[in-house]
């Protein structure tokens, strides 16, 4: 049996990347998840190939979140865990420097970063405590933990997410609701976001993108950049009974980066 036999799982821009990997290691666990992402094309077929049901969800509309957690009671009856991980990089032609960085951009990576997680949180609270309790789990990223001026918004927009995973995780603890709230730092995961992040610093830099990337890589103390199953078993970790007395803390899962810079 497995560890989520029994339980509803809800996992935002599992289209892709970490959140397909989270979506896929709980479906293996035994979770019946439910797969959201803006993308509805890759999305269903991300869902297909999994097995859960696909839900087409822009994380940062609160209308649309209403109508998500309407659609999971509906059809399951309950909720037991969240993993908010849907995140944008922003336009990818804009500057991202605390200098240039134009407020359009900023304020669309906040409201999809940390407004959709805010969101998450507060319409997934109710469902989860009348199942019973659960787990909320908050993607973030290593960029809560360094400075981080060439993706200042980005950075900024996961640092917000820290503190309202521990606001979150001490409300539901007081409020005796049994949800657990943790967040999950990614260092460089090998996904479409970071190659299309090291393409753009390549270029600038005048280099090749695989130059560029093993000259990062070597920045790593562990010497390899983190896969997105790697980030799927530390969700799981926290989704799981395994960790039912951790509640607001910050897993790293980085390689060790933040401790060399």
């Amino acid at each position: 049996m497995g560890r989520l036999e029994g339980r509803v799982a809800l996992v935002t821009g599992a289209a892709r990347g970490i959140g397909l990997a989270a979506a896929e290691r709980l479906a293996c666990e035994g979770a019946t998840v439910v797969a959201t992402d803006v993308d509805a094309e890759a999305g269903r077929a991300a869902a297909d190939r999994i097995g859960a049901t696909f839900l087409r969800h822009d994380v940062a509309d609160e209308a649309q979140w209403q109508a998500v957690v309407a659609a999971v009671r509906e059809r399951h009856g309950a909720l037991h865990a969240v993993v908010n991980n849907a995140g944008i990089e922003g336009d990818p032609e804009a500057a991202k420097d605390p200098e240039h960085a134009p407020l359009a951009d900023w304020n669309r990576i906040f409201a999809v970063n940390a407004g959709g997680v805010f969101l998450g949180c507060k319409h997934t609270i109710p469902l989860l405590a009348q199942s019973g309790g659960g787990s909320i789990v908050n993607v973030a990223s290593v960029a809560t933990l360094v400075p981080t001026p060439f993706i200042t918004a980005y950075g900024a927009a996961k640092s917000a997410v820290v503190h309202l995973t521990q606001s979150v995780a001490l409300h539901c603890a007081q409020a005796g609701h049994r949800i657990r709230c943790n967040s999950v730092h990614p260092g460089q995961v090998n996904t479409p976001m970071l190659q299309g992040l090291f393409a753009r610093f390549a270029a600038q830099a005048g280099v090749s993108a695989e130059a560029f990337g093993e000259n990062f890589r070597q920045t790593i103390p562990l010497g390899a950049y983190q896969e997105p199953a790697d980030i799927a078993a530390a969700i799981l970790f926290l989704v799981s009974d395994e960790s039912r007395y951790v509640t607001g803390q910050a897993l790293a899962v980085d390689g060790g980066y933040a401790l060399a810079h």
